[in-house]
């Protein structure tokens, strides 16, 4: 497992980088758009792609003045942003099904890796745990120390369940926008406030 990670670790760090992930988007709708025609499984994707885009552009049309120079800007960018929010998902799923992969490898000691997953992971735990454990008062038992902050007596994860993560996150998410769309109405020429009463109001009726 070390020299695995050795080896993945500067890949990882690349892949993290938003110009490599905007470069592999791009690249991505280059192929699907140059293989399109060739390959039967992919005309449909490039297909359905195209008619997102394009409706979406139409129901943005409805509520702003779509220009020569800004319908290409908005059909470039709005295909950009969905094959950049696929991706996203499809790497979430894949990390998910490896991790599960790991963990039952581990559980079930497959090809003798029990304790070099364990040693792993046992490091990156003891490593998360270095900074909760220098700001414990000496006047309090390491014990009960992590029992509130760290690992509860029931096992018990110390946070809040995912829907309500979820639910905090969205309305974090509404509120850093309503706060932009504010500031865009007030200082800049664009009606943002405007238009989402009108797509409010068109979606409610």
């Amino acid at each position: 497992m070390g020299p695995i990670r050795l080896i993945a670790a500067p890949i990882s760090s690349i892949a993290r980088s938003r110009l490599v992930q905007l470069f592999v988007v791009v690249a991505v709708i280059l192929l699907l758009d140059h293989y399109s025609y060739d390959y039967a499984v992919l005309k449909p994707i490039a297909e359905g792609l195209q008619k997102v885009v394009t409706g979406t552009v139409h129901l943005c049309s409805e509520y702003f003045r779509i220009g020569i120079l800004t319908d290409p800007v908005l059909q470039v960018g709005l295909m950009i942003a969905y094959v950049y929010v696929i991706c996203v998902l499809v790497f979430y799923l894949l990390r998910f099904l490896i991790t599960r992969i790991i963990d039952f490898v581990g559980w079930s000691n497959l090809f003798f890796l029990r304790n070099t997953i364990a040693r792993e992971r046992g490091i990156a735990a003891y490593r998360a745990w270095e900074p909760l454990e220098r700001i414990r008062p000496d006047d309090i038992s390491q014990d009960k120390w992590e029992a509130t902050f760290a690992w509860p007596p029931d096992n018990s994860p110390p946070y809040p369940p995912l829907p309500v993560r979820m639910v905090r996150g969205a309305i974090s998410y509404i509120v850093v926008f309503l706060i932009a769309a504010v500031l865009l109405q007030a200082f800049t020429p664009f009606p943002v406030l405007t238009w989402l009463a009108k797509l409010t109001r068109t979606l409610v009726g």
